[in-house]
């Protein structure tokens, strides 16, 4: 079974300076001296978690995008992470899931902080992205999108993904199993938040990986931020790997660290055997 080698960025972001937070990720990544597979970059990265998005929003076609792409292609690694992207005259906090080729895949946060005014600036999105790589298949989402456990829901209806990943509706129960796949090969192997997430409110952070982690049998990842942002929240980090039983592999505290974790999928399919919990889920439908 496949191995998956996973690297998390937890580090302070330059508030609303895109040249300065490029090229302090750029020489993170630069610097690596392990193997990965997977880098995973805070949520927007380039500005902080800023409410100007008619100052800082790009197109598709906009510098951090090409970053991106020069990045992935030059390292040979997938490289994900959320910006500030209009699109059709709205704006959205969009996921990207950038492969070494080229190609992408994106999701739009569904589920907007209102307590700090994102429901006003931002448009939802409407469908999850399921990415595929090395046989692992991972549901992108960010930050808020964790207090929401619905939107994250498992479910033992597994849909196969293309290799920059599947947009799919917001309906769990929709997919069709692929032939010769049996259960417990569940829709995804790996959650994944990237996040802005306050350090006074650290303690559901932690506490709602894990518990995503235990509900939906997977591994979960979750990468924060860490320093004061534009308006002197603090933001404590606490990025996080957590297994499928929800024992914490990784915690990175309020450090400045970039950290490096392979994944083994033979763990997860124990798991999924030995309490296989998923064949008794509700199934169910979510209205966009």
């Amino acid at each position: 079974m496949p191995s998956l080698t996973i690297t998390t960025i937890q580090t302070n972001l330059k508030w609303e300076d895109k040249t300065a937070n490029l090229e302090h990720f750029e020489a993170r990544i630069e610097s690596l001296k392990e193997p990965t597979e997977l880098v995973i970059l805070p949520e927007m990265f380039s500005t902080g978690f800023s409410m100007q998005p008619e100052r800082l929003a790009e197109t598709m076609e906009g510098p951090t995008l090409r970053w991106m792409a020069a990045i992935a292609a030059r390292k040979r690694i997938i490289l994900t992470g959320s910006v500030i992207i209009e699109e059709n005259k709205h704006y959205y906090n969009r996921l990207i899931w950038m492969l070494p080729n080229g190609q992408f895949g994106y999701y739009d946060k569904r589920h907007r902080f209102a307590y700090a005014g994102e429901d006003g600036q931002y448009t939802a999105g409407t469908k999850r992205l399921v990415a595929s790589v090395k046989g692992w298949r991972v549901l992108l989402l960010v930050c808020y999108d964790l207090r929401f456990p619905v939107w994250s829901r498992q479910t033992p209806q597994a849909a196969a993904a293309d290799p920059a990943g599947e947009t799919r509706p917001g309906d769990p129960s929709g997919g069709t199993r692929p032939a010769g796949v049996e259960a417990p090969d569940l829709e995804y192997d790996l959650l994944l938040y990237v996040a802005n997430w306050p350090e006074r409110r650290s303690h559901a952070w932690k506490t709602l990986l894990q518990a995503r982690a235990i509900e939906n049998q997977c591994y979960v990842a979750g990468v924060n931020r860490i320093g004061n942002d534009g308006h002197d929240i603090y933001h404590s980090g606490d990025s996080m790997i957590i297994d499928p039983l929800g024992e914490t592999l990784y915690h990175g505290g309020d450090r400045d660290e970039t950290f490096t974790r392979t994944l083994q999928k033979d763990d997860l399919t124990k798991v999924r055997h030995r309490f296989p919990f998923w064949r008794d889920a509700d199934h169910f439908s979510i209205e966009s």
